[in-house]
């Protein structure tokens, strides 16, 4: 599929994936989300694919939302509809079983902090700016920022950010543990390929029970979570990745891990 909103490159075991509309921010469109739908089933289903860096055309936005034109159009139908297609696709990149990097380079409103929140981690520049704005122009986060937003920080910070509509700095996302790390904005995606190879060079197969773990655990009962991890760690153990890591560790040298 030829793409025109985003850029899509993979190399070394990466899917980068580049919101390309500099013009407006790389604010999000129906065509934009459709093209990432596409970029995260291609990545899901290449196996020589490990993991995803996510980042922003230009050096100001990451995403800076929506586009206010298509959303000024929406009715209650074709709202919800709209609402529920975006939440598919973040649901996809959030539960595809390979990790992703959230490069956060400038601005990451509305849906742009959307899709960082479904990312696995998230880096910012210190030019970074984030927030969910929504309320501001009479509505409501849609791709899930009500959800998962107090889950990763808290249910007062998501009130707070949400009913406001306030941004806020790389410093205070890093605080409230929105963001992971914060860089100089020439090191961000050096530091994001950095942390993928770092991914990539561990098991395949128990990278994607652990997400599976605490995406998953999360929603449990702590009780129902540690059998959920008892599962898991059973079939990690019926792994040929499993037997090499612990022969390499015993052989003391590098373990050759197939995703097997």
């Amino acid at each position: 599929m030829a793409y025109e909103n985003i850029l899509y490159e993979k190399r070394d075991g990466i899917a980068f994936i580049t919101f390309n509309r500099p013009k407006v921010l790389n604010a999000l469109n129906r065509k934009t989300v459709e093209e990432l739908q596409s970029a995260l089933l291609d990545a899901r289903d290449d196996a020589s694919v490990r993991t995803l860096i996510l980042t922003g055309a230009g050096e100001k936005s990451f995403v800076a939302g929506a586009d206010i034109g298509e959303l000024a159009l929406q009715t209650p139908v074709s709202g919800k509809e709209l609402s529920l297609f975006g939440q598919g696709v973040l649901h996809l990149l959030e539960t595809m079983g390979k990790p992703s990097i959230c490069a956060i380079n400038g601005f990451a409103l509305g849906g742009g902090c959307e899709v960082a929140l479904a990312c696995t981690i998230r880096l910012a520049s210190k030019t970074a700016r984030l927030g969910q704005p929504e309320v501001k122009l009479g509505l409501i986060p849609g791709y899930g920022g009500s959800q998962r937003l107090p889950r990763l920080c808290c249910k007062g910070i998501a009130h707070e950010l949400c009913l406001t509509g306030e941004m806020i700095g790389a410093e205070e996302a890093q605080r409230i543990g929105l963001v992971n790390h914060i860089y100089e904005p020439p090191e961000l995606l050096p530091a994001a390929e950095a942390l993928a190879k770092k991914i990539i060079a561990n098991a395949p197969l128990a990278a994607k029970y652990i997400m599976e773990a605490i995406e998953r655990g999360v929603e449990m009962p702590q009780e129902e979570g540690l059998f959920l991890e008892a599962t898991l760690f059973g079939l990690a153990c019926a792994t040929e990745d499993m037997r090499e890591g612990t022969k390499a560790f015993l052989e003391k040298r590098p373990a050759q891990f197939k995703g097997k």
